[in-house]
């Protein structure tokens, strides 16, 4: 075991007990590859670490045993092509099992990962490669992703080298064929190239509601932030399959299918889909027979649309899901199939799990939980004092600057500025809104920027997503503020329908009394669209502000052409 090389409890009594007396302790030179993943291997050599599946039948089973001479072949290959401690490599795999072991390759050479998704296009990769000084690119063999990073290479000056995973292409270096001349032993590295505890191992890249991506840095102990995650908030256990959703690119991907999990022993489930098919997703999770499962809301949304009950999912222990609120009756429909509940949690690429729901107390549907020990998590209001019970504030982590908490983000990578300006005053906004209840469970509201204030009264998103959903007719829809001349702004709802459901008046007016009568009458959505899919981020999050954004440019359009009525 080894979690109590880090942490001086592990058990728990309560979540009173597990806020106070929860700490986690690290040598100054932790490094995830030889530390977890090196020291899992020489405890067990046959001790299983990933199970990794594909859409076309193929399987590989690896141990640590087996990650830890990959990877040491893997971090011989990358020094061999110059990558050094410091150096930024972006990787864009997908699910491709070849992450993983350059994943651990690359923080034990120090080197700074960027984890990007598939989507990215020409621009998107120009900007994150010069921004980041990207030395290296790391690649699955798809058509789309090579015309991209091939167009986009000439326009980063910083970038030395491009390799292929999956299978080999004219002009790349082929990432098997690479490993296999490299010697499997790589030395814990020193002196000057010596990697501690500070240093930049991971470099997210967030997209605001202005401007570029920021570029949010995390250091070595990164990873030990996510034992909350994994062992408390997920369930995961030892030598266990844990499953978590996620593409590569994504901070959701550290959250839940490397870092937390492998300290804690699980086994990692990796089912590299090239597509979401809620049917194939399913099927897995019964043929694999999983310990815990971990999704976005709305995959348990489109899962939900399936014959749940077709499939034997009885050896799922526990459900998670993070990304966004789960609303109320994806849960009460999850709970009436599987018999288990699906607890949530809360977060950004900013950090581990902020706010959970943890094993010592009962859920409340629709609450996002209860603090991280990690974290010492304040409501805060826009003169930043902290407000009371019943009261909305921002969420903010306390005492960033003096006491910096592990797991939380160090700064904004390659700038200084940013990192004073954010991150090293009182405390950390994370600028989702939210109020606590008086047994101190938190209930999301939504982002800052997208709380509706309509005719005096302040409306959060998810309330009335949470109300419409539970309309037989909703697969799922966003809740915005569309511009009003008399009111300021009112409720608009952008729906996806059922199959069988037609978009019509009737149906407005249905969705429209529904909500009436499920929440307080004032919050209905005197608009409705109906659309065939919601625009979404890359990584599966609605994209509210584009669909404001896009009303607001409608209505400055409308005003534009309006005939000049005065004398």
């Amino acid at each position: 075991m080894l979690l109590d090389r880090f942490l001086p409890r592990i058990e728990f009594d309560s979540y009173e007990d597990f806020k106070k007396n929860y700490r986690v302790n690290f040598p100054e030179n932790f490094n995830f590859g030889f530390d977890i993943v090196d020291e899992w291997a020489k405890q067990d050599e046959t001790k299983k670490a990933l199970v990794w599946c594909d859409d076309h039948d193929e399987e590989k089973v690896f141990t640590f045993k087996d990650i830890s001479l990959l990877s040491n072949r893997a971090a011989n290959y990358f020094k061999s092509i110059g990558i050094r401690k410091g150096d930024a490599v972006m990787m864009i795999l997908r699910r491709r099992w070849e992450y993983w072991i350059c994943a651990v390759a690359l923080h034990k050479l120090g080197a700074t990962i960027i984890p990007s998704t598939l989507q990215l296009t020409k621009k998107d990769i120009v900007y994150r490669g010069n921004a980041a000084h990207v030395k290296s690119i790391v690649c699955i063999n798809d058509a789309f992703v090579i015309e991209q990073v091939e167009k986009a290479m000439p326009e980063i000056e910083s970038l030395t080298t491009r390799t292929i995973v999956g299978q080999p292409h004219e002009g790349w270096l082929f990432f098997e064929d690479e490993i296999e001349k490299q010697s499997d032993v790589f030395e814990r590295p020193s002196g000057e190239d010596a990697v501690m505890w500070n240093d930049v191992m991971l470099v997210y890249f967030t997209s605001g509601t202005e401007g570029w991506p920021k570029m949010i840095q995390h250091n070595f102990v990164y990873p030990l932030g996510h034992i909350v995650t994994a062992k408390y908030w997920q369930q995961v256990q030892d030598g266990k399959l844990h499953m978590s959703v996620s593409d590569s690119g994504w901070a959701k991907f550290g959250w839940g299918k490397i870092y937390g999990q492998w300290i804690s022993g699980a086994v990692i489930f990796a089912y590299d889909m090239e597509k979401f098919v809620p049917a194939k997703l399913l099927e897995k999770m019964a043929h694999y027979r999983l310990t815990t499962f971990c999704a976005p809301p709305t995959m348990y949304r489109f899962m939900l649309l399936e014959d749940v009950e077709k499939y034997d999912l009885s050896s799922i222990q526990h459900y998670a899901t993070a990304g966004e609120p789960l609303n109320p009756e994806v849960n009460m429909k999850w709970f009436r199939l599987t018999g288990h509940n699906i607890y949530q949690g809360f977060g950004q690429s900013e950090g581990s799990v902020l706010l959970a729901d943890f094993q010592w107390d009962d859920l409340k549907i629709g609450a996002s939980g209860k603090p991280s020990p990690l974290y010492d998590i304040k409501l805060l209001d826009e003169d930043g004092d902290e407000v009371g019970v019943g009261e909305e504030g921002s969420i903010c982590v306390m005492d960033v600057k003096h006491n910096p908490p592990t797991g939380l983000f160090t700064g904004y990578y390659l700038d200084p500025a940013m990192t004073e300006e954010k991150l090293l005053g009182r405390y950390y906004n994370t600028n989702d809104m939210a109020w606590r209840d008086c047994d101190g469970y938190y209930w999301f509201v939504g982002r800052n920027d997208d709380v509706i204030k309509c005719s005096g009264y302040r409306i959060g998103p998810f309330e009335v997503e949470s109300a419409l959903i539970e309309h037989d007719a909703v697969v799922e829809c966003a809740i915005t503020g569309a511009p009003d001349p008399v009111r300021g702004q009112v409720v608009k709802a952008t729906v996806v329908l059922k199959k069988g459901y037609e978009p019509n008046e009737a149906m407005v007016k249905e969705l429209q009394n529904h909500v009436k009568r499920t929440t307080a009458p004032y919050k209905y959505p005197r608009i409705i669209e109906f659309v065939d899919e919601l625009p979404k981020t890359f990584s599966g999050k609605i994209k509210r502000a584009q669909i404001r954004h896009e009303d607001e440019d409608a209505v400055r359009v409308r005003d534009t052409n309006q005939p000049n009525t005065k004398n």
